[in-house]
């Protein structure tokens, strides 16, 4: 099997990648580089010859022009992702997300096979207004809480893209399966996000441990599981043309527990600080894997304990300590 990941330097296609080349097939990676890394990691995955990696900006369509058919499946990864990065440029993300998708959906031909990475923001104004209930599927309302404010940006350009392959398949031809992303997390994922972002600050003995939105709850999905997921539903005939949440329902943890149990981790000894979280974070956040456990037989299995380990352990090597 060949497949393209577009965006497949970043934390979701490297560890897609790997998987890949490990199953025995062979990868070609599109990236531009702004989020992705050309690290020693991704040195290392491209001594397999199965590998490609092409420099290139998927908002340009010169980009698009130079890029051959012939994939067995195509994975669209890139995006402007992170609250840090979406409040400081909205504007670039709304950009950015809409053309690498639409830029995408004008090149795919009849007989393709695609993946959109969409996430669970798209209905979070949905769950905040109380008409959405957690766990939540795939049917609920989906809700932008206020299109004017810079934090929404990201699920606007997400939300556009999810109804320009939802139904630009249909018009053209070719299959579309939307994963809506559920606070994936592991290894070499930045230092923006909660666990890293955490496990760094345990790391370096911050005392006392500030909490953001301690009093908020999340279901965190080991990038392996999510991995997984997303392979079983490009498998899955029946998937062509569904929206469908990818998470780990079993893992739903209270913010001020995840500290503690990163606090335990890294062996640091700190009193937790609860501070406000960022503003328009939605309270409660756990998907109903049901549609994707009946399409695939899905089932996580890297716990929320295993999963903090291995993602410490990592950025301690990275960080050096």
């Amino acid at each position: 099997m060949r497949a393209l990941l577009l965006g497949g330097a970043g934390f979701i296609g490297l560890h897609l990648a790997r998987r890949l080349i490990g199953d025995g097939h062979e990868v070609s990676i599109v990236d531009d580089f702004s989020r992705g890394r050309d690290d020693a990691e991704l040195a290392e995955l491209c001594r397999n010859p199965a590998v490609g990696v092409h420099p290139g900006d998927l908002t340009d369509p010169a980009t698009w022009r130079r890029l051959p058919h012939g994939w067995d499946q195509i994975y669209l990864l890139a995006a402007v992702v992170g609250v840090r990065n979406v409040e400081a440029d909205p504007a670039r993300v709304v950009r950015v997300n809409a053309l690498s998708a639409l830029h995408l959906l004008d090149w795919l031909i009849p007989g393709e096979r695609v993946f959109f990475a969409s996430t669970s923001e798209v209905y979070a104004g949905a769950v905040d207004a109380g008409i959405a209930p957690v766990p939540t599927g795939e049917h609920v309302p989906v809700t932008i809480g206020d299109v004017t404010a810079p934090r929404y940006a990201y699920a606007v350009s997400k939300l556009l893209g999810e109804a320009a392959f939802v139904h630009g398949a249909r018009a053209k031809g070719f299959d579309a399966v939307v994963g809506r992303f559920h606070n994936v997390y592991g290894p070499r994922m930045g230092t923006d996000h909660a666990i890293p972002e955490m496990a760094l600050r345990a790391l370096r003995g911050e005392n006392p441990f500030r909490v953001p939105g301690a009093d908020q709850s999340r279901a965190f999905c080991y990038v392996d599981d999510a991995v997984e997921a997303m392979l079983r539903l490009m498998a899955c005939p029946d998937a062509a043309g569904r929206i469908v949440h990818i998470g780990d329902d079993t893992a739903e943890t209270n913010i001020a527990d995840l500290a503690k149990l990163v606090l335990r981790v890294t062996g640091a000894d700190a009193a937790l600080e609860p501070v406000a979280g960022a503003p328009g974070a939605v309270g409660r956040r756990c998907p109903d894997l049901a549609l994707l456990r009946g399409l695939t037989g899905y089932s996580p299995a890297v716990d929320l304990e295993e999963g903090v380990r291995r993602t410490v352990e990592w950025y301690r090597q990275w960080a050096g300590r």
